[in-house]
C-alpha cells in the first residue's frame, strides 16, 4: 500500500470516530456556494472553490471571518455575530445540493460495521446540517453518535465532542481512532488521548505527514486493511 507513514503500532480499535466534511464527504462545493451567496448580501464578489476550500475546518463563524478577510472586509465582533446568523439559513440550504461521498467511505464503513466496531461522527458542523447530510447519503445507519459543532462548548482541536461521542459509545479514548482530514482532527484526537488516522484529499492546508499522526492513508479505502495488517503484527 501507498502512502502510510511508519508510526507505532495501534491497538484494534472498539471504536471509531470520523470527521465529515473532506473525510466522509466533499462537502466544499456546497460550502463555497452557502459562502458565496452570503457574500453577495454584502454586495461582495464570490470566492473560488480553492479558496473556500483553504478556508474550512474550524467551524462555520471561522469560515465567515476568513471569507470576509479575504474579500477585503474585516468583520468586528458584532459584525461576524450578525453574518453568522444570516449564514445559519442559507447554510441548510446547501448541504446537500453539490455534495458527494469521499471514494471508499461506504465500502469501509460496512467493514467497520460488519467487524461490530462502534462508529460515530464529529464535526465542526452545525448538528443539524451534519445529520441531513449523513441522512442524505444513507449513511447514518452506520452510526451510533453525531456530534456536531455547535454540540459542545470548544469545537476542533479541543477534544470536547471526541470525548462525547466516546461516552456515548461506551468507549475509552485509548481503545478508539479518530480518523480525518485536518490540523483540528489530529489536534482533538491529541488532546482527547487518542490515536489518529488521516486521509488525504480533505482540505487540510498543512502536508498530513507533519501532523503527527499514527497513520496516513492515501484513500479511505485503505484504512481497514492497514488496521488488520497491523493487528496481526501485534
Amino acid at each position: 500500500m501507498t502512502g502510510i507513514v511508519a508510526a507505532p503500532l495501534l491497538r484494534s480499535p472498539k471504536a471509531i470516530l470520523f470527521d465529515l466534511d473532506g473525510t466522509l464527504v466533499d462537502s466544499a462545493p456546497d460550502i463555497a456556494a452557502a459562502t458565496n451567496e452570503l457574500l453577495a448580501t454584502r454586495g461582495l464578489p464570490a470566492l473560488s472553490l480553492p479558496e473556500v476550500k483553504a478556508m474550512i475546518g474550524d467551524g462555520v463563524r471561522k469560515l465567515i471571518e476568513r471569507a470576509f478577510a479575504a474579500s477585503g472586509v474585516p468583520l468586528s465582533a458584532s459584525d461576524l455575530d450578525q453574518a453568522n446568523d444570516d449564514m445559519k439559513p442559507i447554510y441548510l440550504r446547501h448541504v446537500t445540493e453539490l455534495a458527494t461521498v469521499m471514494p471508499g467511505v461506504r465500502e469501509t464503513l460496512a467493514h467497520f460495521h460488519m467487524a461490530g466496531i462502534a462508529m460515530g461522527v464529529v464535526t465542526n458542523k452545525p448538528q443539524l446540517a451534519a445529520r441531513e447530510v449523513l441522512l442524505h447519503f444513507g449513511l447514518t445507519e452506520f452510526f451510533g453518535v453525531i456530534v456536531g459543532g455547535d454540540a459542545v462548548s470548544h469545537q476542533k482541536p479541543a477534544s470536547d465532542g471526541l470525548l462525547m461521542a466516546l461516552d456515548r459509545l461506551h468507549a475509552e479514548p485509548a481503545d478508539a481512532l479518530m480518523v480525518g482530514d485536518s490540523v483540528a482532527d489530529a489536534g482533538a484526537a491529541r488532546a482527547a488521548g487518542m490515536a489518529v488516522a488521516l486521509v488525504r484529499g480533505g482540505y487540510t492546508q498543512v502536508p498530513l505527514e507533519e501532523l503527527g499522526a499514527d497513520l496516513v492513508c492515501d484513500s479511505m479505502l485503505e484504512l481497514p486493511a492497514v488496521l488488520q495488517t497491523r493487528q496481526d503484527a501485534a
